[in-house]
């Protein structure tokens, strides 16, 4: 669908309903992009509003600055957020993500994106604390939500048509978080991809929806690192996911909550030991794999360990959320010419001397 370049409405309530009947919204009430906050959230970027960062698919649209800061006013987002914003979908064009074929998969994927350094306070506080993928975090939530709205009115993925997840998940809407990196027994995620700590980095991988662990630490018990590692790598290798079918060459995400990194940290475990670990125990027999799928898991020794993961690089470590029970795994779609791989892009979180 080609809009104008400017829509006209009675007043701001006709004019979300004529962003509801075009399909420009995912869903939900937005903030009605005037040309006055348009030109304000452009302002933040520091860059020329015609500059193309990339190219989203499935349309190919052009994500220009001006573009993605009308997605970002829609999403509810402040003038902080808009640095993120843009090096999130800036990362999502590049060629490795896959972005066009990932918009049209059934699978449910869908952008998962981390923030480290300054950026988690410099824009606009990002939740890494309790609750961080849910509601009540304003930052979490408009980041998030102006991603998926790109995706939507400039790569043109709509339900049923170009978008053509059989089920997706709650993840669609909104899926970001910072890492808590004072929380951590690790250095920051960002320095295991190079960067230094006092950058401001974001990392997005496509995801599932958050899958549950539940551990409880036994200080008095000397496997209890091992026994953690086993249940993170009993999810990882759920037999029904996708990363068990489709020979283990995407991504998995591991959210540890502090008091589950302290445990592995305990026992001298650092991030490369975690990614090792979990990729080499994440496996099941080929004849396990083939008697739930015998169409999709190819025939030979029945004793040979199909693994979830099969690159420890592609196991995506953090630490987030509150100490407890409960950590999480994001399983992955593992398709497409580069089998659904992490990306990242380094930003500058404050571009602008001040916002009018």
């Amino acid at each position: 669908m080609i809009l104008p370049n400017l829509l006209t409405a009675a007043d701001e309530p006709a004019a979300v309903e004529t962003l509801h009947a075009l399909e420009c919204t995912d869903g939900l009430p937005v903030v009605v992009p005037t040309p006055e906050r348009v030109d304000r959230m452009v302002l933040a970027t520091g860059l020329d509003p015609d500059l193309v960062v990339g190219e989203m698919g499935p349309q190919g649209g052009a994500a220009t600055v001006h573009r993605i800061a009308v997605n970002a006013v829609m999403a509810g987002c402040l003038a902080d957020h808009a640095p993120v914003v843009l090096a999130a979908i800036r990362a999502m064009c590049e060629p490795e993500f896959d972005l066009a074929e990932m918009q049209g998969t059934t699978h449910c994927t869908a952008p998962f994106v981390i923030v480290n350094g300054p950026a988690r306070e410099a824009c606009g506080g990002i939740s890494s604390g309790f609750g961080a993928l849910g509601p009540g975090h304003r930052a979490n939530a408009s980041i998030g939500r102006a991603i998926r709205l790109a995706m939507t009115n400039i790569g043109g993925a709509r339900p049923g048509r170009s978008d053509m997840a059989l089920l997706g998940h709650p993840g669609k809407f909104a899926y970001c978080l910072a890492e808590a990196e004072e929380a951590s027994p690790f250095p920051p995620f960002h320095t295991s991809l190079g960067y230094p700590p006092e950058a401001s980095v974001v990392t997005v991988v496509g995801a599932e929806a958050p899958h549950s662990v539940i551990h409880s630490p036994d200080g008095d018990d000397p496997r209890a690192a091992d026994r953690l590692l086993d249940t993170f790598a009993a999810v990882i290798a759920n037999q029904g996911s996708n990363n068990m079918h489709l020979g283990g060459g995407g991504a998995v995400t591991v959210v540890l909550n502090p008091d589950h990194a302290a445990v592995l940290a305990s026992a001298g475990h650092d991030r490369a030991s975690i990614r090792a670990a979990l990729a080499e125990r994440a496996a099941h027999p080929r004849r396990a794999m083939r008697a739930l799928h015998p169409k999709m898991i190819p025939a030979g020794d029945g004793d040979e360990l199909i693994h979830a993961v099969r690159d420890p690089a592609n196991v995506l470590v953090i630490v987030s959320g509150a100490g407890g029970l409960y950590s999480m795994v994001m399983p992955s779609w593992c398709a497409g010419p580069h089998s659904n791989v992490a990306v990242h892009a380094e930003f500058e979180p404050n571009p602008f001397c001040e916002v009018p």
